[in-house]
């Protein structure tokens, strides 16, 4: 057997044990598990989570996790705990400490100040028996399975045992909480998941700076109004909209008449001009030159799924409607998602 060959065994070994570890795990799950996921549900104050070692990585992980997710959160280091942060644990809060053994003794204190105030305490271990195991109101358990690696027992499998159950606590305790994407993107500002749940309505070019014209409009008037704008693009409405006009949304909707001349009715694009000039004919008006029925979102839209009907459409512009699909209100450009950090 070659070099690479005994490297890929050792790879493929380390994943096949931690895989089948993770099946038990599965197969695991029971009702101490919904007991923990509505305990956490419930606190009014913090999750605490807290551990030593490798444990104490996860359970920042853990904490950070949920802290993203909508569920107050933060870690304590147990020796730390021991020497004045146990006062940051109060009245509402619910620890979880992490310990693959169960008998770290540094969770001892924080054990007895849980037991001493009457704050919930999740034990999250692979020895039910242990002290932290049968101190704990609420044990979950993950399978004493195997460390990946045999001979030095380095966590390994217990690790990745306990990530996963922490990740699935965190998961279950956003979706019992109704947390959605739109809080989601509060946590998460900046950086590439940020852009990805931004809104359309957040990244559009709208209000006066919206290209639009009536379909009666003259193509003069619509090359000058799309060229000011510099987006490649501009909106088509019914009726006789004076070119460069920007309807405004609040006012279409208090005046019936104005509603009837803002109807998105096609649009007007850079191609569609070199296809006009290239097929010889002549446009007099919008209406002449503009693209029927073309793809729409709503302001709502996230731009990750702006930025999938654009790829799946194989266009670059989007015209942006209220939300009765009626009136345009912008234009969505993929500079605007590039720019973002979106694509």
């Amino acid at each position: 057997m070659t070099n690479s060959e005994t490297i890929l065994v050792s790879g493929r070994r380390v994943v096949e044990i931690e895989r089948d570890a993770l099946t038990e795990l599965q197969d695991g799950l029971g009702q101490d598990f919904v007991n923990a996921v509505e305990t956490c549900t419930a606190a009014k104050g913090r999750v605490v989570l807290a551990g030593v070692g490798k444990s104490g990585h996860v359970a920042r992980k853990i904490a950070a996790t949920m802290a993203s997710t909508g569920t107050p959160s933060l870690y304590i280091h147990p020796t730390e705990a021991s020497h004045g942060d146990l006062g940051m644990i109060a009245s509402g809060d619910v620890v979880i400490a992490l310990s693959r053994s169960g008998e770290t003794k540094e969770l001892s204190d924080l054990i007895e100040y849980c037991k001493r105030f009457s704050i919930p305490l999740i034990g999250l271990t692979a020895v039910a028996s242990s002290a932290l195991g049968s101190a704990s109101d609420i044990c979950l358990l993950i399978p004493d399975a195997p460390e990946a690696c045999g001979e030095t027992r380095a966590p390994t499998t217990s690790t990745t045992l306990s990530m996963a159950l922490g990740d699935a606590l965190a998961v279950a305790v956003l979706e019992q909480r109704g947390f959605t994407g739109e809080d989601f993107k509060i946590f998460h500002p900046g950086g590439k998941l940020g852009a990805m749940l931004r809104s359309v309505g957040d990244l559009m070019t709208g209000g006066e700076n919206l290209p639009i014209v009536g379909e009666t409009a003259g193509m003069k008037d619509a090359l000058s109004t799309m060229s000011k704008a510099e987006l490649g693009c501009l909106a088509v409405v019914s009726g006789p909209i004076e070119a460069g006009l920007n309807p405004d949304s609040d006012q279409i909707e208090a005046d019936q008449n104005r509603v009837q001349a803002g109807k998105l009715v096609g649009m007007i694009t850079d191609g569609d001009i070199r296809r006009l000039v290239a097929s010889g004919q002549q446009a007099q008006t919008a209406a002449d030159a503009m693209t029927r029925d073309p793809v729409t979102v709503k302001a709502t839209t996230l731009a990750s799924q702006a930025l999938a009907v654009m790829n799946e459409k194989r266009i670059t512009q989007l015209v942006v409607v209220d939300e009765a699909g009626f009136a345009p209100v912008g234009i969505l450009h993929m500079h605007d998602l590039l720019k973002a950090g979106v694509v």
